[in-house]
């Protein structure tokens, strides 16, 4: 239990010589009152003495020691996934919001579909570092990678349609993709980019060639799907993102062809994700504090009720 622990603040052992000196130079000086025939109280209180001084002295010492603050790092390990890294993008635009795109349930929106689409896909890879990025106007990171699916299904499920704004800053997405998934060390790692429309080179403020420059230097490789007919989104765009980067560019007019989409690149190549080491401290001051407290506690109860000064 006591192996690798240690005191964050060592110097202030030397407060015990305060309490030394004080004890030595800071005693309490009262006026004298002779009182005869005390010798026989004298033995009887030797051993209270005794016990109140050592009372005293192990609370002052075990505040001090409390003071110092003991400590201990404890080590954990994830375990190493056998999984990829991947980036989620997703067009949150305006368009976003036609309706009929699945047959079953012709009233749910694009988007809504996407969402639980993408939900069932995030749960299938359980193995897997994923992390979501949202498009419009512009593009942020709404989740960093991580393996809690369930963390990653709540923040999708409260993606609403608008919330980057009402346009398509494509090219501006898929950059942020890159930067989502240029921290980590994977061998393998893949943007899945999905869209329903035509970039709007008018706010999309990254140039296509330098996303797919940032793309490549990084080594992802990128899965870019267009949904919808397939003249509402730019066909030979998403082609030339997968050509550059090494992945495949798909279509899906419907709901089931984005179902079957997302299958097969669940079936992508798995690789070795190493496992990450963490610490933290683990803090022991309560225990001479504890016993500090009842120390002193002991030694003012009786000390009042031994009548000593």
């Amino acid at each position: 239990m006591f192996d690798g622990l240690y005191f964050e603040f060592p110097k202030l052992l030397f407060l015990v010589f305060f309490f030394i000196a004080c004890e030595t130079l800071c005693k309490i000086r009262l006026n004298s009152l002779y009182f005869p025939h005390t010798q026989q109280f004298a033995n009887s209180s030797v051993s209270s003495s005794k016990l109140l001084f050592l009372l005293k002295w192990l609370g002052i010492v075990m505040l001090i020691l409390a003071l110092m603050s003991p400590v201990k790092d404890e080590a954990y390990e994830l375990d190493p996934k056998n999984g990829v890294e991947i980036a989620l993008i997703l067009d949150a635009s305006q368009s976003m919001s036609q309706q009929g795109f699945d047959n079953t349930n012709p009233q749910l929106n694009r988007f809504d579909v996407v969402k639980s689409i993408v939900s069932d896909f995030i749960t299938q890879r359980k193995n897997d570092n994923l992390g979501l990025v949202v498009f419009g106007e512009f593009s942020f990171i709404a989740s960093p990678l991580t393996y809690d699916e369930n963390i990653l299904n709540k923040i999708l499920s409260q993606l609403q349609i608008g919330i980057a704004g009402k346009y398509t800053a494509l090219y501006e997405s898929l950059a942020q993709g890159v930067n989502l998934l240029k921290m980590t060390k994977s061998n393998s790692k893949i943007a899945i980019l999905l869209t329903d429309g035509y970039s709007t080179t008018e706010i999309d403020k990254i140039p296509l060639d330098v996303a797919l420059d940032m793309a490549k230097k990084e080594k992802i490789k990128v899965y870019p799907i267009g949904i919808g007919a397939p003249h509402e989104y730019n066909a030979a765009v998403l082609q030339e993102i997968a050509n550059v980067t090494g992945g495949v560019a798909f279509g899906a007019s419907s709901a089931t062809e984005l179902q079957q989409v997302y299958e097969q690149i669940d079936k992508i190549e798995k690789s070795q994700i190493k496992n990450e080491s963490f610490s933290y401290l683990k803090y022991y001051y309560v225990y001479p504090l504890f016993v500090s407290l009842i120390s002193l506690m002991l030694y003012v109860y009786l000390r009042n009720k031994k009548g000593h000064v």
